[in-house]
């Protein structure tokens, strides 16, 4: 790893040790006692960034307005544990502010070098995982953007730093190369599987990440920012084809690849809403929308609700061993 990053890591575990859990006043009513407007113990809602007033919005999957919650660019949610990835005054600075119901402040604030990017809850509500767009780094070219994505364990306060520092694995080889970049983590139900993608060497390439042994493992290529179905079995993504994005879903057993009957030129990371409907959120005109479409590649996209970053409200399922 380079000696930027590496440095960038060190200063972010002693920011950790002297960073104060930041009071965000959350409004709404008929809520959890605690927790605002955003009841997030609530499963089956839905959960979407507004794009003017750049707080998070909790609707029923009708679009019906229930509650709203702190200022975030990125937001994630599962088993009653928001993520808040919240964007600061200066270069390349955010904060992930880890949210649970009770509370009016945030119960773990992490500093992050970089401009929020995307957000995930595992279905435990155990972990939490962001991606942040960075600059900087020595093999980039002046002006160019890279990424780093990190992990972080509720449970114990364990901070798993960049996977920028975990062993990979490509054909069955290590790629250790500098310019690896990591975004768009997905959670399975064990609290140790993870999916997310690389680029190294001018490619893309799915990764299955154990957080047991920080050990990365490529499985196929062109794969970009994965979300894990429900059943665990398939995988949305957005897939490069030509100058856009296709999005798609991956059976991971079979390999079998399916084109959704979305629009080309969609740049986010899904979330499955169940197991046969995803969301995404795209800009129309200007404005950020939020839209389903079934998973087995028929029928056509239906409009949710106007935002961006949905993610909907679970409850916990159990980590298998």
């Amino acid at each position: 790893m380079n000696a930027l990053r590496t440095a960038g890591a060190t200063a972010l575990v002693i920011a950790l040790l002297g960073t104060a859990a930041a009071t965000v006043a959350w409004k709404g009513s008929a809520a959890e006692p605690g927790t605002g407007g955003l009841r997030l113990t609530q499963p089956g809602t839905l959960l979407v960034v507004d794009a003017e007033d750049t707080r998070v919005h909790q609707k029923t999957r009708q679009g019906e307005e229930l509650g709203t919650g702190p200022d975030c660019r990125r937001a994630a949610v599962a088993a009653g544990t928001l993520a808040c990835l919240h964007g600061l005054p200066g270069p390349f600075s955010s904060e992930v502010r880890i949210y649970r119901p009770g509370r009016t402040e945030p119960e773990v604030t992490l500093p992050v070098w970089g401009k929020p990017s995307r957000a995930r809850v595992s279905p435990s509500g155990h972990l939490v995982a962001w991606t942040v767009f960075r600059s900087g780094d020595s093999y980039a070219a002046s002006g160019q953007f890279s990424t780093t994505a990190g992990i972080y364990d509720l449970r114990n306060g364990a901070h798993y730093g960049s996977l920028e520092d975990f062993t990979v694995h490509v054909d069955d080889q290590a790629a250790q190369s500098d310019d690896r970049n990591f975004w768009g983590v997905t959670f399975a139900a064990d609290d140790r599987t993870f999916y997310a993608t690389m680029s190294v060497g001018g490619r893309t390439h799915l990764m299955r990440g154990d957080l047991s042994t920080r050990e990365l493992t490529a499985l196929r290529t062109n794969v970009e920012c994965p979300s894990l179905s429900p059943d665990e079995t398939r995988i949305a993504y957005k897939k490069r084809v030509g100058a856009d994005w296709q999005l798609h879903v991956l059976h991971l057993q079979t390999g079998q690849d399916t084109a959704l009957a979305a629009p080309a030129g969609i740049d986010d990371q899904a979330a499955w809403l169940d197991d046969a409907t995803i969301a995404y959120s795209r800009a129309e005109r200007g404005r950020p929308f939020v839209y389903a479409v079934p998973a087995d590649g028929s029928g056509q996209p239906v409009t949710l609700t106007e935002g961006s970053s949905p993610t909907l409200t679970t409850d916990a399922r159990r980590p298998t061993p």
